[in-house]
């Protein structure tokens, strides 16, 4: 076996891995955005809840935890 053909076996197997972690990644995060859509959308028709509402709601989540936790 000639080093070249290790090399070139070395980079099909380390190409198909960074591939399939790749199609992971993109997977997830388009199966997240969607949930996301989806639970902003039927806030937003089933309640009246518009998405700046959700947002605010989002960013004040700490402060939220900090005074629960600070004041037992």
């Amino acid at each position: 076996m000639s080093l070249s053909l290790i090399i070139s076996i070395a980079a099909i197997i380390v190409s198909g891995l960074v591939f399939t972690w790749l199609f992971k990644v993109v997977k997830a995060t388009l199966s997240t955005a969607i949930s996301i859509a989806i639970i902003v959308l039927i806030l937003q028709l089933a309640f009246g809840i518009a998405p700046q509402e959700l947002w605010q709601q989002i960013i004040h989540i700490p402060q939220t935890v900090w005074q629960f936790v600070t004041d037992r």
